[in-house]
C-alpha cells in the first residue's frame, strides 16, 4: 500500500480534483497515428485522457500494428540485409533498391547486381 492512503482510488479521486486534475477513459475501438513514414494503428486501445488546467493528454496502451504511410512500402530490416549481403551493396543502397520495386528482395538483387 502507498503511504497516506495513496493506494485507495477515492483517495487519488480527491487528490486528483485538488490538484485541479481530472482523467476519464476513453472507450476507442480504433486510434491511428500517423507520421512522414509510416502509420501506427492500435487496435481495441486503452486510452485516457487527463486534463490539468485545461490542458488535455491522452495516454495510449496497446500494442500498435504498423503500415506504410501512404504511397511507401513497409521494409523489413531482414530484408534490406539479405539484399544488401546478396548484392555486396551498403544497407542504405538496399533499402534504396528496395523501395524502387515495392520490396521484393529478388528484384532488388536482380537490380543491383546487373
Amino acid at each position: 500500500m502507498m503511504p497516506g492512503g495513496m493506494g485507495n482510488p477515492r483517495q487519488m479521486k480527491r487528490m486528483m480534483k485538488q490538484m485541479g486534475m481530472k482523467s476519464e477513459e476513453i472507450h476507442a475501438k480504433k486510434v491511428t497515428i500517423e507520421t512522414e513514414d509510416k502509420t501506427l494503428v492500435f487496435e481495441d486501445a486503452e486510452v485516457v485522457c487527463i486534463s490539468v488546467k485545461g490542458q488535455k493528454t491522452y495516454q495510449i496502451v496497446g500494442t500498435p500494428r504498423e503500415e506504410a504511410a501512404e504511397g511507401k512500402v513497409m521494409i523489413p530490416e531482414s530484408d534490406i540485409q539479405l539484399v544488401a549481403s546478396s548484392a555486396g551493396v551498403s544497407e542504405e543502397e538496399a533499402k534504396a533498391a528496395l523501395e524502387e520495386v515495392d520490396g521484393e528482395p529478388a528484384e532488388a538483387i536482380i537490380r543491383l547486381t546487373s
